[in-house]
């Protein structure tokens, strides 16, 4: 008689000790359900719409004529001589990727509730393909400034590309790392105070007028407000990818290295926050 074989598991689950790390090894053996959630998400946005794709274009551009409405022409708030569309779309491009994402892993955990209380998988994946989803999104806007940019160039308007423009990369992976880090910090703290959704709602739409994205670091003239615009970590990146871009504005190094700093401190802060909520947040949201 045979013997049987020895059974196996493909995953075994384990109380965890209270040392609490990263689990992004665990993430990277999962990384195949990273993408069927990217791809999920994405898929689901141009689900039952009229517009579809369209109006990821429309949208920068009706954003930026109200823009030059308001503060263009009311305002009358300048651009350091660079043609407001290209401005106000370089600001915008960048921060509604950037507060959409910040928006999203903000609720994770609320929002994912059902999901995360039947299944296990690693939770990280959830908040992250959010960043990686809305990427596809940011590329289309991306797309419509570049096509502004190029419309003004071939008009003669001065644009000065530089090499400080390489450093997008970069630019976009502090954007994600930062609003991962902190959504994921607000995410642990609203499973039990569901108020501070609210309130954090109304905190990253002003922390848009603390980023130059409606105007330039130059307009800041008082010297103790611009230092606090400086304590800012959006604004390096914003003024970096504008300097990069435009040939104005301003650059520094170690601004950026700032914002580099912030985005590790904040990423690690958050991941360590919602790796110990996880374990708890099915009894109290």
């Amino acid at each position: 008689m045979a013997k049987a074989q020895d059974s196996y598991w493909t995953t075994v689950i384990k109380p965890r000790d209270r040392r609490v790390g990263l689990g992004l090894k665990e993430v990277w053996q999962k990384r195949y359900l990273l993408w069927l959630f990217v791809k999920r998400d994405i898929t689901v946005q141009f689900k039952q719409t009229i517009f579809g794709m369209g109006w990821y274009f429309l949208a920068p551009i009706y954003s930026t004529l109200m823009y030059m409405i308001v503060f263009g022409k009311i305002a009358a708030i300048p651009t350091d001589d660079i043609p407001q569309p290209v401005f106000y779309l370089s600001g915008i491009c960048l921060w509604e990727y950037f507060s959409t994402c910040l928006t999203t892993c903000a609720t994770t955990f609320s929002t994912n509730a059902g999901l995360f209380g039947k299944v296990y998988f690693p939770r990280l994946v959830s908040p992250l393909s959010v960043c990686f989803g809305k990427l596809f999104r940011f590329s289309l806007q991306l797309s419509t400034f570049v096509i502004v940019y190029i419309y003004f160039v071939l008009r003669g308007v001065h644009l000065c590309p530089n090499w400080y423009l390489l450093l997008f990369p970069i630019i976009m992976l502090c954007m994600i790392g930062m609003a991962l880090g902190l959504g994921l910090m607000v995410s642990s703290m609203t499973t039990k105070y569901r108020d501070l959704t609210g309130f954090f709602g109304t905190f990253v739409s002003l922390w848009m007028y603390a980023t130059p994205i409606v105007y330039p670091l130059s307009y800041v003239t008082n010297p103790m407000l611009h230092k606090v615009m400086l304590l800012n970590p959006m604004t390096p990146l914003v003024e970096t990818f504008k300097y990069g871009a435009f040939g104005a504005g301003s650059f520094s190094w170690l601004s950026l290295g700032y914002s580099i700093l912030c985005t590790l401190v904040l990423m690690v802060v958050g991941i360590l926050m919602f790796n110990r909520k996880q374990k708890f947040f099915i009894d109290t949201i």
